[in-house]
């Protein structure tokens, strides 16, 4: 059987998502880097596996597949062992809604297109684009710890087992480090980060472990 191919920029928030998801289901692939700074995404040849020009891609099953959150559904419908999505439908909801505050709420605010185009829009430097990320990123944490304080304690994000709420939240505090965002108020995403910081999966797919080299 072919091993998928992730094409994959080592800090790219959705892709960091679908290696998560992967480590998790247990799934080996290959990486085919996409340098986003350098435009690799806006490419005719990349463009005729995403026409969107985002990252990630996955080569999957035989077919090309795009869209994180989409992705990682996919993978927890082939994968149910891997329990990246609960088994009755209102767990899912639930952990739809982790998932979708983060994706759909604070990334789409808070990547590389949005740092370049109000750089370039409005000639502002890197303390107006940190004011920016800290002021997003922030508002959409508070958010997310305020629903974990609805639900009973947990280890992770909901339950005490890896979900695809887990595989969002992480990339996501990652950027918070990055832009220097106070977490001081975070108590129940500081726990959850600590438990799935000591998960082998979440340690296979960190950022780290795909920096190019020098």
């Amino acid at each position: 059987m072919t091993k998928p191919v992730l094409h994959n920029y080592w800090r790219s928030s959705a892709a960091y998502r679908v290696r998560i998801a992967l480590a998790l289901c247990d799934i080996e692939y290959e990486t085919v880097p996409v340098d986003l700074l350098t435009g690799a995404h806006k490419g005719e040849s990349y463009r005729l596996l995403n026409p969107q020009g985002l990252v990630p891609t996955i080569e999957l099953d035989g077919m090309l597949f795009t869209q994180s959150v989409a992705i990682i559904e996919y993978l927890a419908e082939m994968h149910p062992q891997a329990g990246l999505m609960p088994g009755n439908a209102m767990d899912r909801q639930r952990v739809r809604a982790l998932s979708h505050a983060i994706a759909m709420d604070i990334h789409p605010v808070c990547n590389l297109g949005v740092t370049q185009h109000i750089t370039k829009t409005f000639g502002v430097g890197k303390d107006a684009v940190r004011d920016w990320f800290q002021h997003f990123i922030g508002q959409g944490l508070a958010a997310y710890e305020g629903m974990l304080l609805q639900q009973s304690d947990s280890k992770f994000s909901f339950g005490d087992t890896p979900t695809m709420a887990d595989t969002c939240l992480m990339p996501q505090l990652y950027n918070a480090r990055r832009w220097e965002v106070d977490l001081s108020a975070c108590e129940r995403i500081l726990e959850v980060e600590k438990n799935c910081n000591q998960h082998k999966s979440f340690q296979a797919a960190h950022p780290d472990m795909f920096a190019p080299e020098g």
